[in-house]
């Protein structure tokens, strides 16, 4: 390829036809560079799905640009022997084109930042770095929002983002409606089995089909399972399209109401499934919104349901991506419940007793994927009740969900899920003991016991487990349901961090009118049921 003048370094979750750095380039003079890399693989396992995601993807995108014109420096992984690294290719591409200029869009990912802001002196070249129109917000306008403010609460958040975009407002400024938030109207359960409408199912192509192949054999001990027959996931802006038009047509007007709840071998369900092509930017969320809107306003799909997907947009997917800027370049490793247990084998194989980490870890095996509450209620929950440490968590949902970005998981999983992104003080000994500072964007733990798993889906009907027993033997003919045991063992190890929170109060109650014999109890079959697992 010959000289540029300016090349632009586009990565795997920049795929926006409107990328703005396009505009600054000349065909005739400057040019793409595109880098497919094995250095993901050494942040740990990648689902099959996920790898082959991005690079079919990203060689989809690539074609287009050179159909519009553009040239693009294009490195495929087979093509090199050796593990290779964005910088790596990077300095591979100025050694060949000599350019003048290097130009990025803001990334995802705190590594990619730094590696960007590294290029100016490594490089002895001009670096721009362009904000990224793809968000509703900047980092440093949330970080201008988080500044006055005790506490980061989502709800606040997300009312002045429907004040900025007008979005379900109405003539006099007021919600749509008379309310904010539906979340009341949104925790219904199926009485019997669900029947949704299919999720829209792209054609797998040659180019998707010979990544397929690539990554099953350059990873094939990855964890997941990849087969161009089974493979749903948009690859380009035009099925995401498509996949978006499914949605709101065949299955917004239920997403509402159900969107809580769980079946077993429905992973789907009324959900939009549209998480992967945002976080590719193959969909703009403002079209999302808007397509969703208007279905309400034409009577096609109840507020509720529009209200609900709304929120998810310019309220909680902008407020994690702040938060995870906002918050300093530790927030991975924090720990503030103090658990360093070891994360179960059957979370990469979904084998297990237990019907709903079963049915809920087989989908993201299979498809890499699952909604937001099997995420949040089931597997994270599991996790923290038990102990896990929440790096090990925040590791396994980063490689093994196709929608994965650390902007996105993170906060979500270290924050949301495990309750562990607070700060502990310390004795000078180092022992934690008080609170420096409460957890960011969980007021309370997520934890539940069995009982609201079986309220919300029908998995408890397919289990061994007692649901009425909080402890026992783990041998016993019909031994207590692990989430009560390990919910209960939960709020007796945190007895007194957690009466400190207001929001916990009603259920610390019940933990201090357990007799010490109970609490015993429930300690021995928790620790019996970690050593089991092999979580201890």
């Amino acid at each position: 390829m010959r000289a540029a003048e300016q090349v632009l370094v586009i990565f795997g979750d920049q795929l926006m036809r409107d990328h703005p750095g396009l505009a600054l380039l000349d065909p005739e003079r400057d040019a793409v560079l595109m880098m497919e890399v094995d250095a993901e693989q050494q942040e740990g396992p990648s689902h099959k799905q996920r790898t082959a995601l991005f690079f079919a993807a990203m060689r989809h995108y690539a074609l287009e640009l050179i159909e519009r014109g553009i040239r693009v420096r294009y490195v495929r992984v087979e093509a090199r022997a050796n593990t290779q690294s964005f910088g790596g290719e990077v300095e591979r591409a100025v050694a060949a084109l000599s350019p003048t200029k290097l130009l990025a869009m803001f990334p995802g990912d705190r590594r990619v930042l730094d590696e960007i802001e590294s290029w100016a002196d490594r490089f002895k070249i001009e670096v721009d770095l362009l904000d990224d129109p793809h968000f509703f917000t900047t980092p440093d306008q949330f970080s201008a929002w988080a500044a006055d403010r005790k506490s980061l609460v989502m709800e606040y958040w997300y009312r002045e983002q429907r004040k900025a975009t007008g979005y379900l407002m109405d003539a006099t400024g007021k919600p749509a409606g008379g309310e904010w938030n539906y979340d009341k109207d949104n925790r219904q359960s199926f009485k019997k089995t669900p029947t949704p409408r299919p999720p829209y199912r792209p054609q797998v192509d040659e180019i998707t089909r010979d990544v397929i192949d690539l990554v099953n054999a350059r990873y094939a001990e990855a964890p997941g399972t990849l087969d161009a027959d089974t493979f749903i996931w948009p690859v380009d802006a035009d099925q995401a399209h498509r996949a978006l038009d499914g949605f709101i047509g065949k299955r917004l007007a239920r997403f509402g109401p159900y969107e809580d709840a769980m079946w077993t071998e429905q992973p789907f369900l009324y959900h939009s499934m549209l998480s992967s092509s945002l976080n590719l930017h193959l969909l703009d969320p403002r079209v999302c919104c808007e397509k969703a809107i208007a279905a309400y306003e034409a009577g096609a799909a109840p507020l509720n349901s529009v209200e609900g997907f709304v929120r998810q947009l310019i309220g909680w997917r902008e407020y994690i991506r702040g938060v995870y800027w906002h918050e300093d370049a530790g927030y991975r490793d924090r720990n503030f419940l103090d658990q360093h247990g070891r994360l179960p084998d059957f979370y990469w194989t979904a084998d297990t007793d237990m019907a709903c980490l079963r049915d809920c870890l087989g989908a993201v095996v299979e498809h890499s994927w699952s909604h937001h509450i099997p995420r949040l209620m089931v597997i994270c929950n599991f996790a923290m009740i038990a102990g896990v440490h929440p790096r090990a968590v925040g590791d396994w949902f980063y490689g093994m969900y196709v929608d994965s970005l650390d902007w996105a998981t993170t906060p979500n999983t270290i924050g949301m899920g495990m309750h562990a992104d607070g700060v502990r003080a310390a004795t000078k000994s180092g022992k934690a003991t008080g609170v420096e500072r409460w957890p960011v964007v969980g007021t309370k733990p997520y934890a539940a016991s069995g009982k609201y798993i079986s309220r919300m889906s029908n998995y408890c009907e397919h289990c061994r487990y007692d649901l009425k027993k909080r402890a026992g033997d783990p041998d016993d003919d019909s031994p207590p349901c692990p989430f009560n045991v390990f919910y209960w063992d939960f709020l007796i190890r945190h007895e007194a961090l957690f009466s400190a929170n207001n929001r916990m109060a009603m259920i610390m109650k019940n933990v201090h009118r357990m007799k010490p014999q109970e609490k015993t109890q429930v300690t021995v079959s928790a620790t019996k049921y970690r050593q089991r697992l092999g979580i201890e």
